[in-house]
């Protein structure tokens, strides 16, 4: 990976990524895995696979329109890993949770109320949750479910407020189905809106930029993420157009991500990532849970877990056919399978520490070197010389108290990230096949 090429390299949001895990043989068992872990402090995943619909950029674990006998096995079979996850781990405190896909919402509302009762098997009592919606699917009777089993934050993926700029990036929305939904959403009193818009769609200048921006604060969301556009292989956009690098491209997205950051900082707006804004203290804020130090516990066949030296899922897959095969593998699995570990990534030290830092310094807050140096016990210069060239590009601030990327370093984030990958990871995502 170089720093000289694309900003828009790809999004890091989890270090080691999923095409980095490969089959753990023997399977360990899940009592052993977590039996020195600390439980005290846990995030609760729980995906669902389906949507009304794929769109054109997503490279999701997800399935389109599924008979409705798979979900409701697939529903069953969740109960079925939890209790025995559950079991496995012993007493646990769930400092956040969050169910997502997928379409969370494809759900209907009395099948969310079933799934909300799956996640109270590990207790999760007042702990800040999170739940993803669409706008064919966030109605007033799925969003009671929510509302009423404690959901403290609802996101929705908008894109776009001009149905010319979704249909071009693959989403066959229309605008009074958004804006009904937002509503919607607003009257049923949860206290956090996150809306999700992208830049870099076909078409999509300036002009209608500014528009999409403008009109997401009018239900003033207490988050906004603003993602760039990739087209990435198997999805609908990249059978179109297989290969998406573009000088060109990569200058228009630059400049409406800088448009885009601009108007919601003004707007009060503080920035968290590249991608994410916030307005106001979250509810995720009076959580001690932090996703370098602490473990997740996934449930269902998309969701990862992750302890301090295991990460572990079930086989990853975009395409069509392989997704619905390991859907089809999951809900077939006798119980004893989900006391096992089945796929993943051994992180040894060295990995540990990478994945602090990619999982720190992605973030504006940037780290404490003194943090970092108590946890391993070296520095972190010495650890990784290398953020001394990302210094001297005036991307990262590089203190005794703080290291942290600059404005500069911020919007290289997506050429960042990738470029602290460790040869290891890196050798296995390229071995990976794609599928």
């Amino acid at each position: 990976m170089t720093l000289d090429g694309s900003p828009y390299q790809g999004y890091l949001y989890a270090y080691p990524h999923k095409t980095a895990y490969r089959p753990l043989r023997p399977r360990p068992a899940l009592r052993e895995v977590w039996s020195a872990e600390p439980t005290d402090t846990l995030f609760l995943y729980a995906h669902l696979p389906f949507c009304e619909m794929r769109c054109g950029f997503c490279n999701l674990f997800t399935r389109a329109n599924p008979p409705a006998e798979q979900v409701s096995a697939y529903l069953a079979q969740l109960r079925v890993q939890a209790r025995r996850v559950a079991d496995a781990l012993g007493p646990v405190t769930v400092a956040r949770t969050a169910v997502g896909g997928g379409t969370p919402t494809y759900l209907t509302a009395s099948e969310l109320t079933g799934l909300f009762d799956v996640l109270d098997t590990f207790g999760r009592g007042a702990a800040p949750t999170a739940v993803e919606t669409s706008p064919a699917t966030a109605t007033p009777d799925r969003l009671a479910v929510l509302s009423e089993r404690g959901t403290t934050r609802v996101s929705i993926g908008v894109q776009s407020f001009l149905d010319a700029e979704a249909h071009a990036a693959g989403r066959p929305q229309k605008r009074a189905e958004v804006d009904r939904a937002l509503d919607t959403i607003r009257a049923a009193g949860i206290p956090e809106l996150n809306v999700d818009l992208i830049y870099g769609i076909a078409g999509q200048t300036a002009q209608s930029w500014e528009y999409s921006l403008t009109t997401a604060l009018r239900w003033a969301p207490e988050e906004v993420f603003l993602y760039p556009l990739y087209v990435r292989p198997l999805t609908g956009l990249g059978r179109r157009d297989a290969d998406g690098s573009d000088p060109a491209w990569d200058a228009q997205r630059l400049a409406l991500y800088r448009q885009g950051r601009d108007r919601l900082i003004a707007a009060g707006y503080h920035q968290l990532s590249l991608r994410h804004f916030r307005r106001v203290p979250s509810a995720d804020d009076s959580s001690d849970y932090r996703c370098q130090d602490d473990g997740m516990v996934g449930l269902g066949c998309g969701a990862r877990s992750y302890t301090t030296d295991l990460h572990y899922s079930f086989d990853y897959a975009v395409g069509v056919g392989q997704v619905r095969a390991i859907i089809d593998d999951y809900v077939r699995r006798p119980a004893s399978d989900f006391d096992h570990a089945e796929v993943g990534y051994h992180l040894d030290e060295a990995e540990q520490r990478r994945r602090w830092l990619v999982k720190s310094l992605l973030r504006s807050e940037g780290l404490a070197p003194a943090d970092y140096a108590t946890r391993f016990g070296t520095p972190l210069g010495a650890d990784f010389p290398e953020l001394g060239e990302l210094a001297e590009r005036g991307w990262l601030e590089h203190g005794a108290d703080l290291v942290a990327l600059t404005a500069a370093g911020m919007e290289r984030a997506d050429a960042i990230g990738p470029w602290l990958v460790s040869d290891a990871v890196r050798s296995a995502m390229r071995e990976h096949v794609t599928r």
